[in-house]
């Protein structure tokens, strides 16, 4: 995927993601901001300014901290159309909007980070009626991987867990597999 298909999709998203944010706003009845500050140039701004202006008629401004080929913030733009506002890159307000982008990048990190592991500590097993996390810790415990659980005879299932469990493991992972209890 290049860059120049890429930006429909990337713009696309941050457009619902602004839709969505400020019809919240809006039909909860809180105020609006004075400033939305965009974490990007003049595209980013624009797509903002689209949404906000041009489909819900708000009156609030738009600004942007572009950044250098280096990826590192040197700019704030702001007014339509877009253009540099001085600051000094010393200057304690330059410093105040970086420290909130740098903010805002450690959450969006941290979020998908946050998203990622329980995505990961989500397995097969959570799909088995019946089998609860203490079981589930049981069978990684003692076959160490879902992969050698699938693979376990049913006497190895049994002598983890017991009859009925182990029976439940192996025919979600054996039955049910092969279509013999008429679902997947």
């Amino acid at each position: 995927l290049s860059l120049h298909d890429a930006l429909p999709i990337y713009y696309g998203s941050m457009k619902e993601v602004v839709r969505r944010r400020y019809k919240r706003l809006a039909e909860e009845g809180s105020g609006l901001p004075d400033l939305i500050i965009t974490d990007g140039g003049v595209g980013q701004m624009n797509v903002v300014k689209e949404v906000v202006h041009g489909e819900m008629n708000l009156d609030v401004a738009v600004a942007g901290l572009a950044k250098d080929n280096r990826h590192r913030t040197n700019e704030l733009l702001y007014g339509d159309p877009a253009q540099v506002i001085g600051l000094k890159t010393s200057s304690d307000l330059f410093k105040v909007l970086t420290h909130m982008q740098d903010e805002v990048h450690r959450f969006a990190i941290q979020f998908h980070r946050d998203k990622r592991s329980k995505r990961a500590l989500h397995s097969e097993l959570d799909n088995i009626a019946g089998i609860g996390p203490s079981s589930k810790a049981l069978l990684l415990k003692e076959l160490k991987t879902i992969k050698r659980i699938k693979l376990a005879d049913i006497q190895a299932l049994i002598n983890v867990l017991g009859p009925a469990k182990g029976m439940l493991v192996w025919n979600h992972f054996h039955l049910e597999e092969n279509g013999e209890n008429g679902e997947k």
